[in-house]
This record gives structure tokens, sequence and C-alpha cells, in this order.
């Protein structure tokens, strides 16, 4: 195909179909439809335009969006994505791939998602990942639902008020739907306090805990003790990541994590106005066959050569529904060959760079900020990686639209009147100095 990346039919190729289908013309194909459910008016269609007039409509549409410089995080971060990527990611084998039934002609794309899930294991320090989640929040649930299935005569998941409220709101659907009863834990000194959560495990009902690795606020949380006392009342504990800060920071292996999951944007990849993005899950080898979606594995071939099969899925699509795991269908295979890429790219020294970065910045960012005199720091000891959380001195409307009205897109606000700050590596000190000054000129 070259560089195009679609040819239409030709009147050629039509009537080969046709005569193929055995039938004269494209409205012989619908013959069976009732002639009442058939639309016979004129489409109410704008004029056709020249591939100029389309380029230059879309451009003149795409120069309403307001460019913003982003200091906001909530579990999309704007990190930065090496130009290779795209241009990998965009060939036409990569873009058009779907699920990989047939291996014999799918070792491309069953190859990259075993690189996947090699390198999420790697990150998690667990020993399998699989591949097909939606995107962290639904990572989340389908943790929680692993949690019961693993679990026998267990019906309750303790879930840690600390996480991001987008993931527990998800997990509340599935939940609620699910017949899973969701008890949360309470905070302490912005982080889950893990004594509270092993006063809930009285019960003999609990059959796991989704604690975050990096919280709502940003902070870095200590999960000692966690794991022990969930696993001494025969329940799992899930760790919900940021994979990019896992380069730098204790793994949810570590911490003696069952699960580990999260969502891959950090990854590189870009904000994309929400998405899509791409969700992760690894775990230990005995939950394996417990986890949704589907997992590549690594063989040989007749001729003794390397390949890749699908080795487990877990869906009703191929199994008996009541041994199903999960429904879930998405294969979000060109996010995970985008994020697979990044890795690759970027290594363990380059990881630890961007972090490195990230820490340099947001911790110049918060003490720039707290410099103001317009915030009080509500965790002064937490430890963070590239976002944090104050609280405003000032009306947080008024910040975000000074915030707003300069560029600037922070200080996004919840129900405690926490605001929260994230810088990555892609900020520069200018720009930093910048929203400084704009914050201190709400002072006059």
């Amino acid at each position: 195909m070259g560089s195009f990346a679609y040819f239409p039919h030709t009147g050629e190729d039509i009537r080969s179909m046709l005569d193929r289908c055995g039938v004269n013309s494209l409205d012989d194909l619908y013959s069976d439809v009732p002639a009442d459910f058939i639309y016979k008016d004129e489409y109410d269609l704008d004029p056709a335009m020249s591939e100029q007039e389309v380029r230059e409509y879309f451009e003149a549409l795409g120069r309403k969006n307001v460019a913003l410089t982003v200091f906001a995080g909530a579990g999309a971060y704007d990190h930065y994505a090496p130009a290779v990527i795209p241009a990998i990611t965009s060939r036409s084998e990569f873009l058009t791939a779907y699920t990989p039934y047939q291996c014999e002609i799918s070792q491309g794309t069953l190859r990259y998602i075993f690189e996947f899930q090699s390198m999420i294991c790697a990150l998690t320090g667990l020993d399998v990942a699989n591949a097909s989640m939606y995107d962290g929040a639904t990572s989340a649930a389908e943790a929680m639902r692993l949690c019961i299935a693993s679990t026998r005569a267990k019906d309750t998941v303790l879930v840690s008020s600390t996480l991001l409220p987008s993931v527990l709101a998800v997990v509340r659907t599935y939940a609620k739907w699910g017949g899973i009863k969701l008890v949360g834990i309470p905070e302490k000194d912005g982080q889950t306090d893990i004594g509270a959560l092993a006063l809930l495990l009285g019960s003999n009902a609990v059959a796991g805990a989704i604690l975050p690795q990096v919280n709502r606020y940003g902070i870095v949380e200590n999960h000692m003790g966690a794991a022990d006392a969930l696993h001494a009342s025969g329940a799992l504990l899930v760790e919900y990541c940021d994979p990019s800060v896992l380069a730098v920071v204790k793994t949810p292996a570590e911490w003696g994590a069952d699960v580990a999951c999260g969502d891959g944007q950090s990854l590189g990849i870009p904000l994309c106005y929400g998405g899509p993005y791409v969700g992760f899950m690894a775990c230990r080898t005995e939950h394996m066959r417990k986890m949704p979606g589907r997992i590549v594995g690594q063989t040989v071939d007749g001729a003794g050569r390397r390949c890749y099969v699908l080795t487990l899925q877990a869906r009703e699509q191929h199994i008996r529904r009541e041994k199903a795991t999960s429904n879930i269908c998405s294969n979000q295979s060109l996010m995970a060959l985008w994020v697979t890429v990044y890795l690759s790219l970027m290594g363990p020294q380059g990881m630890k760079r961007v972090n490195d970065l990230c820490f340099e910045r947001s911790h110049y960012l918060k003490d720039s900020l707290m410099s103001t005199g317009l915030f009080e720091d509500p965790f002064p000891k937490a430890t963070f990686v590239k976002e944090f959380a104050l609280k405003p001195l000032v009306p947080v409307e008024s910040l975000q639209q000074k915030l707003l009205d300069n560029g600037f897109f922070g200080a996004l606000s919840d129900e405690n009147s926490y605001v929260t700050f994230a810088a990555t590596e892609k900020r520069t000190v200018a720009q930093i100095d910048a929203l400084v000054d704009v914050v201190k000129s709400m002072k006059a």
C-alpha cells in the first residue's frame, strides 16, 4: 500500500464482489429488507468539498481550540512522546491490527503484545500480565472482580478513599451490578490508613483491597503491613499504579501485592482530550486463570522457530459463560504498541531520567507556589514525584480562571478544598515561573 492508508473500491472491484455473491447490483444485497424500512428521500448532505477545502475546513475548526500549558494531573499526565512512536504505530500493519485470532498471520501483533506484557511484568515485579484492558479505571474494576473470583465465599472488597475519584466511580459501578460489597478505607495524613484497613478485616467476607501506589494527591503511599494483614485473613492486595513512577519507587511485588493494575497513559501516550488510553493488569501466577482479557505466550513452531500464540482467553466469546471472568472485548492493541515502543526507546535509564526531571520540576513548582503566601501545605511530610496538593487561601474558582485566562491548565479542585498541580519533564523553569507570576498577581 505504500504511503496510502486507504484505497476505495473501483467499479471493477465492486462488480467482482457482486458476481461472487451471485447478485446483479448493490441494491440486490438488501432485497430482503422490507421496503418500509428503506429511506427513499434525498439525504440532507452538504455539498462535496475538494481535498484542499476539507483541509482548510478542519484547520479552521482546529484553530478554535485553545492550547493551554498543562499543569494538571489526576491520573493523566503531559509526558513527552518521541516522534518515532507515531511513525511506527501509524504503519498500516499496526494501525489496522485487531484481535489476532489466526496466529499464523498475526505474528507481528502477537509479538508486540507479548513484549508489552513482559515490560509490564518488569515494571510491577509480578509474574504475568495480560492485554486488552480499556483504561486504568476499568482495570481496577476488573481487579476487584478477580479478587472475588480468586477467593471463595467472599463478597466484599475494601477500597481506599485516596484512590482517584474517577477510578472509584467505575469500581462502584461494577460492584453495584456485580453484587459486590464495597467498604471504604479512610485516609490519614493524605494516605490510606493501614491501621484502619487491618481493623476492617475482622469479617471473613473480605476478598481483597485496592490501594493506590500514587494517590489522588500525588503522594507515593507507604503500604507497610498491608499485604501481611490481608494475606492473614485470606484476602488479596491490589495496587493501582502509575507505571511511569514504578521505574523509581517500590514495586507492587516488593509491597507483597497479588495484583497490580493502572493506566498506561503516563508511558508516553498523549493526553488526546481523554483517550484512547490503555489499561494494564499483572498478577502472581496462581491468579493467572482469573485474569480478564487475553495472554500471549511464546513457544516454538514445528520447525523449532520462536513464535507467539494466544495462550489464555477468559472471555465469554471463547469459553463457557459461567467460567468466564470477564466479557471485556476491546483489544487496545494499538495503544499497547505505543507503550511498548515508548518503553523500548526509554529503557531503564531513560525512565529514571524522566522521573528525575519530574521530581525536580514539581518540587520547584511547589516551593515557588508556597513562597507566594497564597497556599497552605496540607501534607508537608508527603513524598511525591510529579503531582502534589495544596490548600489555596484564595477562591478556587478565581484561581482557576486566572490561570486559564493566562494560558495555564492546573489547580484541579476536590471536595476537600484542595487543588492539585503536576509538573512533568515537559514543563520548563520558564513556564513554571510564568505560572507563579500569574498566581502572585492575585495578591494585588
